[in-house]
């Protein structure tokens, strides 16, 4: 959701200068598309441990804080539980801002839509669509955001009222490179076996426009229940590679 914003005016000194560098326009809007080695979300692979294409657009109205935006991948989980289709879209809404000095917040609504799914006609599963509720709270590079689903969670049955807790870190070391430091803990309702943890250690980096992120990533989760058709776990810990251009 990141955008650089060129301003330009006349200035009497150096400090006009900075002024009109941290100018914002009231609306802004940007585009992304990527490419992953693998589509891992909350630490379990999306996309059967194979690349994954995605792409999305963000809004966002700087004086009040309040934005929208969608994002898509290539998935293959849907198929893999029974079901069809091969997207995730998702579609997203909310407010950011600062609650005090250095303290800064984020709340909004999040869908998760997986077009012509079919998993409410396989036995032992919901729908796979899924609607969460979040709130973040940050100061200087960590964070912890908590989500809620409101709905099923991403076709567990009776899942209702799951849970998400992530805390992390963002940390800017030299020449622009940021460490990516993250854990979080899944609590799937009703379905305690499929709960579990996942991590993250990563740094990220842009060349040529282009930012690309080199992540550890790994779960706890229970290795037979997180499978691929052909047996193999979905949150097995793996090297992750990823690619953005944000335009």
């Amino acid at each position: 959701m990141k955008k650089i914003v060129l301003a330009v005016g006349l200035l009497a000194g150096a400090q006009g200068l900075v002024y009109a560098e941290d100018a914002k326009p009231e609306h802004e809007v940007s585009f992304n598309v990527g490419a992953a080695s693998e589509y891992r979300y909350r630490g379990i692979s999306q996309s059967r441990l194979d690349p994954a294409l995605q792409g999305g657009a963000d809004y966002t109205h700087n004086p009040t804080g309040l934005y929208a935006g969608t994002w898509l991948s290539t998935i293959k989980w849907t198929k893999d539980a029974g079901g069809s289709g091969d997207v995730e879209w998702d579609i997203y809404f909310g407010k950011k801002g600062e609650i005090a000095k250095d303290w800064s917040y984020d709340v909004g609504v999040l869908n998760y839509v997986y077009p012509s799914n079919g998993l409410d006609k396989v036995a032992g599963f919901a729908n796979a669509n899924t609607t969460e509720i979040y709130g973040q709270i940050g100061t200087g590079p960590f964070y912890a955001k908590y989500s809620h689903s409101v709905t099923n969670l991403f076709g567990f049955v009776n899942s209702k009222n799951s849970g998400y807790l992530d805390v992390g870190a963002n940390v800017e070391l030299a020449d622009g490179y940021v460490m990516n430091l993250h854990a979080g803990r899944q609590i799937v309702k009703n379905n305690g076996a499929y709960s579990y943890t996942d991590f993250k250690f990563g740094v990220t980096k842009e060349f040529y426009g282009v930012s690309f992120s080199l992540a550890l990533i790994g779960t706890d989760a229970e290795k037979g229940l997180y499978v691929t058709p052909a047996g193999k776990f979905t949150g097995k810990t793996t090297l992750l590679l990823t690619a953005v251009k944000t335009f």
